[in-house]
């Protein structure tokens, strides 16, 4: 065991003299025992940058679902109103039918073919229908900007001042978009007639 243990000492001792020699050359003291400290650490620094890149990742994720659902929108809105354009080019047609329609009814020796048409028109407001449209029934209704356009103002006994007392053409809406408005006239109550200009009366 003793000598086992002095040849080992023997040889750390020649590997020491060689490191000190290489040492001595180049020129710098040799330290064997010299050990490196770590350099301290910034928890608050790290504890910052972890916060900061939480925040960025929160953002980026909340930008991607926001974009995600503008384009799943714009697409549901794609499907939805892809006939509109047809839809709308087919409302003066359909205008056309119902008042030639409303004429042949007036004549009694017209009825077998009054009864064909009415069929013909039951089609088309069902077609309009499966597409999403819907008229706007305007009479007696608040005459409101949005779905109507007022042509004038009629007196009326029955209907009430601001309500619609008469449409003059049908308006259209596809799910919650208006095709055309409502070409209507607007009530302004029992016996509310203008003022007659009299000659001397100051303009």
């Amino acid at each position: 065991m003793t000598a086992d243990a002095s040849a080992v000492k023997t040889a750390a001792e020649i590997a020491a003299e060689r490191a000190a020699a290489m040492a001595a050359t180049q020129g710098a003291p040799f330290t064997p025992s010299e050990s490196a400290e770590p350099a301290p650490v910034d928890v608050t620094a790290l504890e910052a940058e972890v916060a900061q890149l939480k925040d960025q990742n929160l953002r980026a994720r909340a930008d991607f679902e926001n974009s995600r659902k503008r384009l799943q929108r714009e697409k549901e809105d794609a499907i939805k109103f892809a006939n509109s354009n047809l839809l709308e080019r087919l409302l003066p047609v359909l205008d056309a039918f119902e008042l030639g329609l409303g004429e042949a009814r007036k004549h009694e020796a017209a009825a077998p073919i009054v009864q064909g048409f009415d069929m013909v028109l039951r089609q088309a407001l069902d077609f309009m229908k499966e597409q999403g449209a819907e008229p706007i029934d305007a009479v007696g209704q608040p005459f409101d900007p949005n779905l109507h356009q007022a042509m004038g103002q009629l007196e009326s006994d029955t209907v009430a001042e601001g309500l619609v007392s008469q449409q003059l053409r049908r308006g259209w809406k596809l799910r919650d978009r208006l095709l055309r408005p409502s070409m209507v006239f607007v009530s302004k109550g029992k016996g509310a007639t203008e003022l007659p200009h009299s000659e001397g009366a100051a303009s």
